[in-house]
């Protein structure tokens, strides 16, 4: 009996200790839940209950500088599904077969195959083949309680939708189909400033153009929905809810003026209607301000249907990603930077044989005939090579690069537009004469359209480098302003006096010149033309490939706007910017000047003909030079035109590039590898030094493996051993120079 009490106290002391400990288990366990993880499945638990919708704002509006409207958001409506309450009235009758006289849910409606409501569907919405399969794959995805199954609908697509959702008679069961509204980006005058404006996506997010820079300004701030629901996922009644609107955008006016791009636009259309060029960019530009009042592209695409055109049409922004030489247009630099720093006057003299020699390399002008004698002021009217040669060497590096520099150049503007590129300089420690030269007529640089157009201004306002601007103002919905553009002056690049004589000068370019075709009647225009061949990517020039511009002002003794016109590659038998460009200038500044209501000035007098037309320089056959001396090789090399670099060193050429027999514009580089030629290797031939600089001189001889000597400084005007002379490797060469 003892023993029986004993194990019972026992075993009830063990009961209560495993009760004590799953107790206190339990206490442990509710203080963690209550206390420690309160916090968190307070939130767990609010989130199981609550529904929470985001709201998407309204993107908003683009404006012209006059309130006219040219982007919006408009209400569209969306097909959504839920295939998880669609598919209990429907099966797929490609993995199972139909249920036998099984009625489903409390509508007491048979299924019916998905094909029914997918060949319906497909029929409105225009779907292929691959579209109505993954259309089926949506639908019958049951662990899915929401898809959208075509979103920014067409009228005529939610016409029909509206029709079948509403007709209960149909062969098909529309229950868990629900159109939703949403918002839609529209431009309601198609293509118009389409590369300015560019476009929104599907989520109304920017993807180009300043629908993306200027995306943060636009797209507003989303809003919320959130609602109480029980376990079944519906929506409690009279249950408390939170709703916090969605903030608009804002909304943008740009410089834009619609009338002067539709005047853009118009001739934009005509260029690509007659010539077929592959690109076209036009930019109109108030001078004072840097304002940019038209700015268009060809080709061209229409943001309502973006994703019909290919990437690199509507992505690419022509006006300020595109790289090209300038040509004569950049002669409008080589004189202010002439001008400005008195290394050329109006009226010093200059004498074109037909072309300029530098390093051996000769630059010939674009006339066939030369032009002989003239004044400065001639030179720029006749867009003479060599005299722009001659001042560009005059100027030197130094000072010829910091107006490069000054004027924008090899930098990017600043405008607000994504994708603008820097254009392309030769580093200054690594230019050398030829490359100077070739810069002061508008080759061996790279420019894009509104670097140009920029540093044009400078010289219609008086010499200040201003910063072009898109965006005139960013005001809320109260109409309260968030941003606004003032005029920026960034420095003074030249001075007022410069400025007002490099204008005058530019007015005879119209006037008497090869800008005769830009001339508006009854209007001062300074401009300039020019012609420019295009840089093959492969190096060198692509053959019988152009770029034709024309780049001017009105009036000229109080500029209004600046134009510049390029088009590149056009499909015509003429390509130069006199013939081409200069007329669509003239037919948009007739119509700028008309709607600016500017009053017609007194007429001065212009050319009694057209005025010569810049025409560019003939192609020719690559000479066979492998195995001569590097003697004879300059010789074939200057009497074709042609220029050369060279590398590696030895007495003769066995290697050259371009090949024998390729055809290449006048003053192509020839790239001529010395080494060791087959036969005799104990003599060499002297080279021509004349016309070259010390570092060339000695660069050459070092390479032949002759010796050198020198007296003075400067350019090689003699050498005491003629050139063609057979001597001894290491033979000493004295070449004098002179400044």
């Amino acid at each position: 009996m003892q023993n029986y009490k004993t194990i019972y106290k026992k075993r009830s002391g063990a009961l209560f200790l495993l009760l004590a400990a799953f107790a206190s288990i339990i206490i442990v366990r509710l203080f963690y839940l209550q206390v420690i993880k309160a916090d968190t499945l307070r939130s767990e638990a609010l989130a199981d209950r609550q529904s929470e919708i985001i709201l998407p704002p309204q993107r908003g509006n683009i404006y012209d500088r006059n309130g006219n409207l040219l982007a919006q958001s408009i209400s569209v409506e969306s097909l959504v599904a839920n295939p998880k309450q669609l598919m209990k009235y429907y099966y797929d009758e490609t993995k199972e077969a139909p249920p036998e006289d099984k009625e489903k849910d409390e509508k007491k409606l048979k299924p019916k195959p998905l094909g029914l409501l997918v060949d319906k569907l497909s029929q409105i919405l225009n779907l292929d083949e691959k579209a109505k399969e993954n259309l089926r794959q949506k639908l019958s995805n049951t662990r899915s309680s929401f898809i959208w199954i075509k979103r920014k609908l067409s009228y005529d697509e939610a016409k029909a939708l509206k029709k079948l959702l509403a007709d209960k008679e149909d062969e098909v069961y529309t229950y868990g189909l629900e159109l939703v509204e949403e918002t839609k980006r529209y431009y309601p005058h198609n293509d118009f400033a389409a590369h300015l404006l560019g476009y929104a996506g599907t989520d109304n997010q920017g993807l180009a153009g300043l629908e993306l820079s200027l995306d943060k300004y636009l797209k507003g701030i989303p809003g919320r929905l959130v609602t109480e629901k029980d376990a079944r996922g519906l929506e409690i009644p009279e249950s408390s809810s939170l709703y916090i609107p969605a903030r608009p955008g804002n909304n943008v006016y740009l410089t834009i003026d619609e009338t002067i791009q539709y005047f853009v636009e118009r001739e934009l259309n005509n260029i690509e209607s007659q010539l077929n060029p592959a690109l076209a960019m036009i930019i109109v530009m108030d001078p004072q301000s840097g304002e940019i009042l038209g700015m268009g592209s060809r080709p061209n695409f229409n943001p309502n249907e973006f994703a019909k055109y290919p990437a690199k049409v509507r992505e690419k922004n022509f006006a300020i990603w595109y790289n090209y030489e300038p040509g004569s247009t950049f002669k409008i630099i080589t004189s202010a930077a002439a001008l400005e720093e008195g290394v050329a006057h109006s009226n010093d003299r200059f004498y074109d044989p037909g072309y300029a020699v530098v390093n051996g390399r000769k630059i010939r002008c674009w006339s066939k005939t030369p032009h002989g004698d003239q004044s400065f002021a001639e030179v720029i009217q006749n867009s003479c090579n060599p005299g722009f040669v001659k001042v560009g060497l005059s100027l030197g590096k130094e000072r010829f690069y910091k107006y490069i520099r000054s004027f924008g150049f090899g930098e990017k503007t600043g405008i607000e537009l994504p994708g603008e590129q820097k254009g392309l300089i030769i580093p200054e420690n690594k230019v050398t004469n030829v490359n100077l030269a070739t810069i002061s007529i508008g080759q061996s640089i790279a420019v894009t359209p509104i670097q140009l157009i920029r540093a044009v201004c400078a010289v219609a306002n008086g010499g200040k480098l201003v910063e072009p601007h898109v965006v005139k103002k960013i005001v809320d919905q109260r109409g309260k302003t968030v941003l606004e553009n003032k005029p920026r002056y960034i420095k003074r690049v030249i001075s007022e006096e410069t400025a007002r004589t490099l204008r005058e000068l530019l007015e005879r370019v119209v006037l008497k010149g090869t800008g005769a075709k830009a001339y508006i009647k009854g209007f001062r225009v300074a401009g300039k033309t020019g012609t420019a061949q295009v840089v093959s990517p492969t190096g060198g020039y692509a053959p019988g490939k152009y770029v034709a511009s024309f780049v001017g002002f009105a009036p000229a003794n109080d500029p209004k706007f600046a134009a510049l016109v390029v088009i590149v590659e056009p499909n015509s038998q003429v390509y130069y910017g006199g013939q081409i460009a200069a007329p669509v200038f003239k037919s948009l500044g007739e119509d700028i000047l008309r709607y600016m209501g500017v009053k017609p000035q007194e007429d001065p007098e212009p050319a009694k003909t057209e005025g010569p037309i810049e025409v560019f320089p003939e192609e020719v056959r690559v000479p066979a030079l492998e195995g001569l001396t590097l003697w004879e090789a300059q010789k074939k090399i200057i009497e074709n035109g042609l220029i050369f670099k060279v590398e590696g060193q030895g007495p003769k050429v066995v290697k050259q590039s371009p090949e024998p027999g390729v055809i290449v514009p006048e003053g192509t580089e020839i790239t001529l590898t010395l080494g060791q030629g087959k036969g005799d290797t104990e003599k060499v031939v002297v080279p021509e030094l004349t016309g070259l600089t010390f570092d060339e001189v000695s660069e050459i001889l070092k390479r032949v493996g002759l010796g050198f000597r020198y007296i003075g400084s400067g350019v090689a005007v003699e050498q005491s051993i003629s050139p063609g002379t057979v001597v001894p490797p290491g033979t000493v060469v004295e070449v004098k120079f002179k400044n």
